[in-house]
């Protein structure tokens, strides 16, 4: 079973509350704070499993439910409507969600990490409140998908990680000439990790990245994006030093926990 990794206070002694109101014991198979997604395995639960709603058919408008259960055990439910639907985004912790899916209803506590329904009692995604600021959203089911599949079959998700800190600044128009590089900002080297795969590699601080794997970077939120899927692999990186081109390699190791 699914819910959010942000309600889950401890990895061991989990405990969940069947349909008929039984407290059962479920054991973590995984949690990813960067889609804010765990899974729970519970040994001989017999549930129904719930149906899907087709991508196409979320769209701004459409009416939902977001379902719950209290700290008593009573179940929840908030009505409302899908207010808008957008492209890919990167969370402030760092995971990837496939869309944007903002609702405007109410979620009441326990309610995050419940299934959001459509009119039809098809789910479209799950509900949390601890990856926008501003509102609550879905987590759409290609991410549910995605996810679920990775920390079943790892118990986490892989990201890449190069160890260094990056500052978003504005390229000279001179610097973009004579180098042939088209976009308006790149990334200062602001710090590098000890040990890490940038400084194994000789990235230096004030180094500017403008490339990786062979994408344009001018911002920190492109960084995750270009290292899917990475982890173990030597990825291409462009500098700018001193005035000149440096490329690199740098073999990507996986995230830990809680690192940027």
């Amino acid at each position: 079973m699914l819910t959010v990794e942000h309600a889950l206070r401890r990895d061991e002694e989990v405990r969940i509350v069947t349909a008929s109101g039984e407290e059962v014991k479920a054991e973590l198979a995984g949690r990813d704070a960067g889609s804010d997604l765990a899974v729970l395995k519970v040994p001989g639960l017999d549930a129904p499993v719930a149906e899907q709603a087709a991508d196409g058919d979320v769209k701004a408008g459409n009416l939902v439910l977001a379902l719950g259960r209290a700290r008593s055990g009573g179940l929840t439910a908030s009505f409302g409507i899908v207010s808008s639907v957008n492209g890919p985004w990167q969370t402030w912790r760092g995971g990837r969600i496939d869309r944007y899916v903002r609702l405007d209803l109410s979620v009441y506590p326990g309610a995050s990490g419940g299934a959001v329904v459509d009119a039809s009692g098809q789910t479209i995604g799950i509900a949390t409140v601890a990856l926008s600021r501003t509102s609550p959203i879905a987590i759409p089911l290609e991410t549910v998908n995605r996810v679920t599949d990775s920390l079943l079959a790892h118990g986490t998700v892989p990201r890449g990680f190069i160890g260094v800190g990056l500052q978003p600044v504005t390229l000279p128009d001179h610097l973009k000439s004579k180098l042939n590089i088209e976009q308006s900002t790149g990334l200062i080297v602001v710090s590098v990790h000890p040990g890490g795969p940038a400084e194994s590699a000789g990235v230096m601080i004030g180094d500017l990245l403008v490339e990786l794997a062979g994408k344009p970077v001018a911002d920190t939120d492109d960084i995750q994006g270009a290292l899917e899927g990475s982890v173990g692999k030597a990825v291409p990186a462009r500098l700018v030093r001193g005035g000149l081109r440096v490329d690199v390699e740098i073999t990507a190791e996986q995230r830990p926990r809680r690192s940027c």
